[in-house]
């Protein structure tokens, strides 16, 4: 995940007002989306459901590690009943410490790709396959015009496809799912997509947030286990900068909000 201060855009059934999600502060903490009744509640889904059996779980995540934060769980249950994965990495989250002489982005273009591999094995997945597609992080424009051509070489029939969702806030996170959903679109694949800035800026009964389509996705404690552990393999996202005095990228009250024991889709 890249660091963002940013307003998120409305949802298609809102008005689209500049300041309508603004993202301030810690956001929305952890303990009111717990005290909110209707998360717990929302229907659940399987994984085998999602992805059927034959079928392949593409996964394209706008930055390193925004699939495990997102998916992790899923990925690991999707591993255990023999489903290929591909996930397809759109940039190598070159800008996440700006300014930053201890973390430069050539360093980060060698680091986080490794962060991933390392987070992929904790996982302990089979039948995984990464592409990387080397888009730059931070240029949204560029995502959008990119990526749907590029994606599109590596789509096939059978794929259900998982982004992050249009809306989602973070404008590399928004350009990516409108480029992943036109993509499969325009080849008639299932698309999910995932919030994570989401649960930031959002609070319980947003009416922006299309709730009727959430599901969760439960995860039992041996693969919670196993997404909490991977998590922590991005270390260049978790600790602070030295150089900087920046506080990490992931702070636990964000880490609260993307490693419940369960993960929230939109079908």
């Amino acid at each position: 995940m890249a660091s963002v201060s940013t307003r998120a855009p409305a949802d298609q059934s809102t008005t689209d007002t500049a300041t309508d999600r603004a993202i301030s502060g810690d956001g929305t903490p952890e303990s009111a989306w717990q005290g909110w009744g209707r998360l717990g509640a929302l229907p659940e889904v399987d994984p085998a459901e999602l992805v059927p059996f034959g079928g392949r779980a593409v996964v394209v995540a706008p930055h390193p590690d925004d699939e495990i934060l997102g998916t992790g769980g899923l990925l690991a249950r999707l591993s255990e009943i023999s489903r290929n994965i591909l996930i397809v990495a759109v940039t190598d989250g070159t800008a996440s410490h700006p300014n930053s002489p201890e973390w430069p982005p050539e360093r980060l273009a060698r680091v986080r790709p490794l962060e991933t591999r390392a987070a992929l094995q904790r996982l302990r997945l089979r039948h995984v396959q990464v592409v990387r597609l080397g888009l730059q992080d931070g240029e949204p424009g560029r995502i959008d015009a990119g990526l749907s051509g590029l994606l599109s070489k590596h789509l096939q029939p059978g794929d259900i496809v998982f982004t992050t969702w249009r809306y989602d806030g973070h404008p590399d996170h928004e350009a990516a799912g409108r480029a992943v959903h036109a993509a499969a679109e325009a080849l008639e694949l299932p698309c999910v997509e995932v919030p994570l800035w989401t649960w930031h800026w959002a609070s319980p009964d947003d009416t922006r947030v299309p709730w009727s389509r959430a599901r969760r996705i439960v995860l039992d404690g041996a693969t919670h286990a196993r997404k909490l552990r991977a998590v922590q393999a991005f270390r260049s996202q978790l600790e602070p900068d030295a150089a900087t005095g920046q506080a990490p990228v992931l702070p636990e009250h964000v880490l609260a909000r993307l490693t419940r024991p369960f993960e929230v889709v939109l079908i």
